[in-house]
């Protein structure tokens, strides 16, 4: 593209097409395109693209003074796990919200290092379940893995560690005893190192 404009031309993007208009600053030169463009209308152009993109989103981080400080004195301390640092870091740079900084998502993760995804996961959170939310790691009990020896299995396991060895054995190993606590029906699997942490927790040594 090679197109001349008359100094002081000013070019703007307008709906689906580039406007043409007269402008009284200095213009500057897009080296890229040869193109004069008003160097006010860039900024003007800059400040559009900004807004647009804090619109279209559905999330949009808006914080309370009080909030910005919790977040900051968090931050300073630097007394919490990487991932509570991280939600916090990015929610001061993506408050659009009065003394906020309202950066973009691309910035955010270049700065902090972090996925556009962890970036729009934290925005979600923030409005749906709100600011304490973000920053707790919520337990599920359904991500807890089940205990394989419950009370019964442990105390069956325990009297068969403490019973009589298999013929030829001096004594019970943990592999013995993980393949015969499944031939018995005591659980349906277990592992060596699972049996060995149970046992542990009555005696040790003696395995």
């Amino acid at each position: 593209m090679s197109s001349q404009f008359a100094a002081g031309t000013l070019v703007e993007y307008a709906g689906s097409r580039w406007r043409v208009q007269r402008a009284l600053v200095p213009p500057v030169i897009d080296s890229e395109w040869n193109v004069r463009i008003d160097a006010s209308a860039m900024k003007r152009w800059s400040r559009f693209v900004a807004a647009k993109e804090i619109a279209v989103k559905k999330y949009v981080v808006r914080l309370s003074a009080e909030e910005r400080e919790r977040l900051e004195t968090l931050v300073r301390s630097g007394k919490h796990s990487a991932r509570t640092l991280t939600r916090a870091r990015i929610l001061l740079k993506a408050d659009a919200g009065e003394g906020g900084e309202a950066w973009s998502d691309s910035q955010i993760a270049k700065a902090l290092d972090t996925s556009l995804a962890t970036i729009a996961r934290t925005r979600q959170q923030l409005v749906e379940e709100g600011f304490d939310a973000v920053l707790t790691r919520k337990h599920s009990p359904a991500s807890a893995r089940p205990r394989i020896f419950d009370g019964a299995a442990e105390a069956k396991l325990i009297a068969l560690a403490c019973s009589e060895p298999p013929k030829g054995r001096a004594r019970w190993t943990l592999s013995l005893l993980e393949d015969k606590v499944v031939e018995l029906n005591i659980v349906a699997k277990a592992s060596d190192n699972t049996i060995g942490r149970t046992l542990k927790k009555t005696f040790s040594n003696r395995i």
